[in-house]
């Protein structure tokens, strides 16, 4: 049986009854679009940020410190070729200049340390930049190693440093001597500027890198180096290339380059090198035995019947001094080299009236000693001795050297070999006896009341002498000199008579000299002593030694001046009796 067909008006109060016009439906989604969009950006960006992590992680490729490769390191290896490798580098000496000069600076001293971390750290930050991902790839990203600075480290350093590269402002120089010019370099004034080379430093230090140039204040000399080298190389050389001639008339005279140099002085002129030459020296080169030679005569005082005669100076004519430098100068740039010059009226360099003011005119010490005339061959040396003294004059304020009168002390030069006493022992060498020249003339000079330069007693003490007041002589070890304290010339006067040598001064008498002597003390026996030497002289002995003193006492003639008394004291060793073992 068929179901009716169900009634319509009954359809609303069956719910399962179809709806006679049903509604239209939408269609059915099984997922939607913007999901699976926003699921597939976050994968994306998953894969690339996390990609970047990794990369940024490594160190960029072919990365590298002070010429250390780290490129694509992980930053614990990265480390690892920083402390073995660049850590040691870091620690050696920096180069730095300072106004063109190069300095050494202790990195360690200076404060300066490679932090390893922060350059690994910046190497392998975190980076989500493409461009910069893209560089660390490819190898096209920079390293630079982070430096901690301990600035007060570093600017007590530069402080040291200053103290080597500091410089004051130094004018080149030339100099002349020998016939030959010198050239001294100029040197700049620096002044290193510590706070700027301390940020240049800390800004601009490479380990293993190139040198590193710090400020500095540089002040520059009136005369560069160019300009001076070039003044040397030019105008010097061409001044002592060779000699110059000069020329009076029919009359030359040549002036070596040796004499030239001797006369030349440099200095800066207006900002510019120059030479000067002085006139006297060239004068007296070019005076010097030629045929420009003065013709005036000096005014002489020698030794006339016993006493000091003044022989008259002559007038004549003589080179013209005024601007003979200038001609030299000019001439020694010229092709021919000579140079024209004038004679002129002169007086002579010595005149009669400078020989009187000398004031040698009076006999003011007269001292002689007694000699062993039998010795013929000491006798040959004190005669040699007193002719080379005699008539020397003294001039105020010079000293008197024995030495330099007698030299050279050879028997090329007139002297024999005979008795001396050597290191305590009689012994024999050329010119023996000389030292009672030296005895006569430390005598007359202490008499005179002249200051006593250096002298010095024998050894043993000689009766024909004052004990204490006598010296010895030993060329190139012993000299006797004294110095002419007083406002007078003094001429010496000296000779060998048949017993006695005597030393006369001649002056005008300044000084009025008295002494004390102590008498002999301290005496001591002499004892026996035995001397290997092969030219040993045995001796019997017997005198003894003692200490002596002297003092002497000086005031003016007018009474006006007094000098402290002197008190030279000496002690002599006995005549011990000598005995020979060189056999």
């Amino acid at each position: 049986m068929q179901n009716p067909k169900p009634d319509s008006s009954s359809s609303a109060s069956n719910p399962y009854a179809p709806n006679p016009t049903p509604e239209k439906q939408k269609p059915k989604r099984s997922a939607k679009p913007w999901i699976i969009t926003g699921s597939c950006v976050v994968a994306v960006a998953a894969v690339y940020f996390g990609g970047a992590a990794y990369v940024s992680s490594q160190v960029p490729s072919n990365a590298s410190i002070a010429g250390v490769n780290i490129g694509s390191m992980n930053q614990d290896a990265a480390r690892q070729a920083l402390q073995d490798q660049v850590v040691p580098l870091s620690q050696k000496p920096i180069e730095v200049v300072v106004n063109g000069k190069s300095y050494e600076l202790d990195p360690t001293v200076a404060g300066l340390t490679l932090s390893v971390d922060q350059t690994v750290a910046d190497l392998t930050g975190y980076e989500i930049n493409p461009v910069k991902l893209y560089e660390k790839v490819t190898g096209d990203a920079s390293a630079t190693a982070a430096i901690d600075v301990d600035q007060d480290k570093l600017n007590a350093a530069l402080a040291d440093l200053a103290k080597k590269a500091d410089n004051k402002v130094k004018e080149g120089s030339i100099t002349f001597k020998d016939g030959r010019a010198t050239l001294t370099e100029p040197v700049d004034g620096v002044s290193l500027d510590v706070d700027g080379a301390a940020k240049t430093i800390a800004n601009e230090w490479q380990i293993a890198g190139p040198a590193v140039e710090l400020p500095a204040q540089v002040s520059k000399p009136e005369v560069s180096e160019e300009t001076l080298q070039a003044f040397y190389d030019g105008e010097v050389a061409a001044l002592l290339k060779k000699g110059v001639t000069l020329v009076s008339g029919d009359k030359t005279a040549s002036i070596s380059p040796s004499s030239i140099a001797a006369a030349a002085t440099y200095a800066v002129k207006d900002g510019a090198p120059s030479v000067s030459l002085d006139d006297e020296k060239l004068y007296k080169a070019a005076t010097k035995n030629s045929d420009l030679s003065s013709t005036a005569k000096d005014a002489k005082i020698v030794l006339k019947n016993g006493k000091p005669v003044i022989e008259d100076s002559v007038k004549g004519v003589s080179l013209e001094t005024k601007d003979l430098g200038a001609k030299v100068l000019t001439a020694s740039q010229s092709d021919d080299r000579k140079a024209e010059v004038t004679m002129a009226e002169s007086e002579a360099d010595f005149s009669t009236e400078d020989a009187k003011k000398l004031g040698i005119k009076e006999e003011i010490v007269d001292f002689s000693t007694p000699y062993p005339a039998s010795d013929t061959v000491r006798t040959k040396n004190l005669r040699a001795g007193a002719e080379r003294v005699n008539g020397i004059i003294v001039k105020p304020g010079e000293r008197f050297s024995l030495l330099q009168a007698l030299g050279p002390i050879t028997t090329a030069n007139g002297y024999y070999s005979s008795g001396v006493v050597e290191n305590g022992f009689s012994a024999e060498a050329v010119g023996g006896g000389l030292s009672q020249i030296s005895t006569q003339m430390y005598n007359v000079g202490f008499l005179a009341g002249y200051d006593d330069i250096t002298h010095k007693p024998h050894s043993r003490w000689f009766d024909r002498y004052p004990a204490g007041r006598e010296a010895t002589l030993w060329e190139g070890q012993v000299d006797m000199i004294w110095e002419n304290n007083t406002p007078y010339g003094v001429m010496i006067q000296a000779w060998v008579s048949d017993d006695a040598v005597h030393t006369r001064l001649w002056s005008t008498k300044y000084w009025k000299v008295s002494q004390d002597t102590s008498g002999k003390y301290n005496q001591t026996d002499p004892t026996t002593v035995h001397n290997k030497a092969k030219q040993c002289i045995s001796e019997s002995g017997g005198k003894k030694g003692f200490t002596i003193d002297v003092t002497r006492y000086r005031e003016t003639v007018d009474g006006s001046k007094k000098l402290p008394a002197e008190t030279k004291t000496w002690t002599y060793s006995p005549w011990n009796k000598i005995v020979c073992d060189n056999k």
